[in-house]
């Protein structure tokens, strides 16, 4: 499919327009601080597409004013004490530190996560063994998740991974059958883990959030918006927050 972007002002806020062959307009605004974005078809024009976004602005500032008012975790540094997330619970980290490289890595227990290093290990190492072991426990939630969705809604994922991405939970690409899942899921319940699956799953079926994903989302995965929400009330990384 063909696009064109570019932006446009729209009373102060900076809104981006990217032009499909598509036949209806949709207006989005998403974390993590209120970016404004119009799927519209090739057809309209500009002053079109601004009198729609007026036309919505009340909307757009009380979603803006939402994703402001959510909390913020200041940049970690992997010290003892620190608070880190895993599906859905807080957890306190525990460094200890050693000598030698041997046995190095992440352990979970009842309140806290342990994190094992050598003494002058820098930031940057800390945080990827944590990365790393975030990395292997979403895959060991995902992996069944996908199995079991695929199989309920009729598609076949041909490969899925697990990564970093600044502005969304998930992605895919239904042409090629591929899934992708953002590593900053792992810090959100299972069930919130199972939506982001689902909805990127129905988007291999209907690819815009048309009035036929929203029924085959309400018929497989009822509750579905509130799990939505519940993923937008988890505290914000350092990093910009994903959809």
């Amino acid at each position: 499919m063909s696009t064109e972007q570019h932006a446009i002002q729209v009373r102060g806020i900076k809104v981006q327009v990217v032009r499909k062959a598509i036949k209806n307009l949709h207006l989005g605004v998403y974390p993590p601080n209120g970016r404004v974005r119009v799927a519209a078809p090739l057809a309209i024009s500009n002053q079109a597409v601004r009198l729609a976004v007026i036309g919505k602005l009340g909307w757009i500032d009380r979603q803006r004013a939402k994703f402001q008012r959510q909390p913020r975790m200041s940049k970690r540094e992997l010290v003892s004490g620190e608070s880190h997330y895993f599906l859905g619970r807080r957890f306190r980290l525990r460094v200890t530190e050693q000598v030698g490289s041997a046995g190095q890595g992440m352990r979970l227990s009842r309140s806290y996560l342990e994190l094992v290093v050598r003494a002058d290990s820098a930031v940057a190492h800390r945080e990827r063994l944590l990365n790393d072991w975030y990395r292997a426990r979403l895959r060991e939630v995902a992996f069944p998740l996908i199995q079991q969705w695929q199989a309920k809604l009729g598609v076949q994922v041909a490969a899925w991974g697990i990564k970093k991405m600044r502005t969304k939970w998930g992605a895919c690409n239904a042409a090629a059958r591929r899934l992708w899942l953002n590593l900053e899921l792992v810090k959100s319940p299972p069930e919130c883990i199972e939506y982001i699956i689902v909805h990127e799953l129905v988007h291999f079926r209907f690819r815009h959030h048309d009035e036929r994903f929203r029924s085959v989302m309400e018929t497989y995965l009822p509750g579905w918006r509130n799990r939505r929400e519940h993923l937008n009330t988890i505290p914000l990384a350092d990093v910009a927050r994903p959809r």
